[in-house]
């Protein structure tokens, strides 16, 4: 059997769809995963691909072709440490590591040092899209060695999202480079969707719209100045209804957030710079607090807040317009932050 281009190791939701769109693109694909069912269940409900299942890590690594190229996508932190410590005896100098998790970009520059050491070429590249994107293009982020990048560029720019005809995808650096700038994207984004929940908080407030309301609304916004996928989301999400109630889902949902870290991670890493970044913080900051449910509950029961809506003396539609504009500032305010 002719060896395979390239290699997956990780065949969740996003490895599975990038592994999916490698192959779309004419590539001859491996997978691994510790999970055999999981690799089973691809090449089942994708016969007649060009894809190729493995059981063993030996048997993965050998069916590539040499210089091998190996797409991580599993778990950040130490999974990722171990699935390298799993490979490494089997790789050839010159073989090329992609990590393509949300990995803290510290960690990137120890394990790019440690992989150098052994001759092995290692790119840290951010992934962005979600399950989506990663089938039908995501947004790249690589860094690590420029020669190594020149290796797989071609490949990474021809599953990569296209604007204009132009690929989303670019070398940002050496070392931890693209992993830094898909931490900071990502906290540009944890600053986006605070600054979206704070204006739908507002409204809902001042002026108890309902969710059909809501929908309306943020369908409106998107058309014009705001016009985005968070946007565009925000006012799917609206009609979406409650199975079991019937309720608008935006009613009754739990009311809290949870996070992964990376922006935390860009917070920590503004401070450590002395850079100002107050929208993405305070969001990090508001997750945290949304996850106190029942600290806020009990806190409720003694700073109860005013019983009646404020009474703002002002139209319906000119403070929905002035809540879209600070939301576009804001946000204006956010993407600067988080460039700087």
């Amino acid at each position: 059997m002719a060896k395979l281009q390239i290699g997956v190791v990780g065949v969740g939701v996003m490895g599975k769809s990038l592994a999916l769109n490698f192959e779309s693109k004419g590539y001859s694909v491996a997978l691994y995963d510790i999970s055999k069912e999981k690799v089973n269940e691809i090449i089942e409900e994708n016969r007649g691909k060009n894809l190729v299942g493995t059981h063993m890590v030996e048997e993965f690594v050998n069916s590539l072709e040499s210089p091998r190229k190996i797409l991580l996508m599993v778990n950040a932190g130490g999974i990722t440490d171990k699935a390298i410590d799993s490979l490494l005896p089997h790789l050839d100098k010159g073989d090329i590591l992609i990590d393509g998790g949300n990995t803290y970009f510290v960690d990137t520059m120890r394990r790019n040092k440690r992989l150098a050491e052994e001759g092995i070429d290692f790119i840290g590249a951010g992934v962005s899209g979600g399950e989506e994107g990663a089938l039908k293009g995501p947004s790249i982020m690589p860094g690590g060695q420029k020669d190594a990048y020149e290796k797989v560029k071609d490949m990474l720019e021809n599953i990569s999202a296209k604007v204009n005809e132009e690929p989303c995808c670019s070398y940002i650096g050496p070392n931890g480079a693209g992993h830094y700038v898909k931490m900071v994207h990502n906290g540009i984004e944890y600053g986006d969707m605070q600054l979206i929940c704070e204006a739908y908080f507002f409204l809902k407030q001042t002026l108890d719209l309902t969710a059909e309301e809501f929908h309306e609304i943020f369908a409106e916004w998107n058309k014009g100045e705001l016009n985005s996928y968070l946007i565009e989301i925000t006012a799917d999400i609206f009609t979406k209804k409650d199975e079991e109630t019937g309720k608008p889902l935006v009613d009754v949902i739990l009311d809290t957030a949870g996070q992964k870290g990376t922006g935390k991670w860009t917070s920590q890493s503004a401070l450590d710079l002395g850079i100002s970044l107050p929208i993405i913080t305070e969001s990090v900051f508001a997750r945290c607090i949304s996850a106190l449910k029942e600290e806020r509950v009990n806190a409720s029961k003694v700073l109860s807040g005013p019983k009646d809506k404020a009474a703002l003396g002002i139209d319906k539609a000119e403070l929905i317009e002035a809540v879209r504009q600070a939301l576009y500032m804001s946000k204006i305010c956010s993407y600067a932050q988080g460039f700087t």
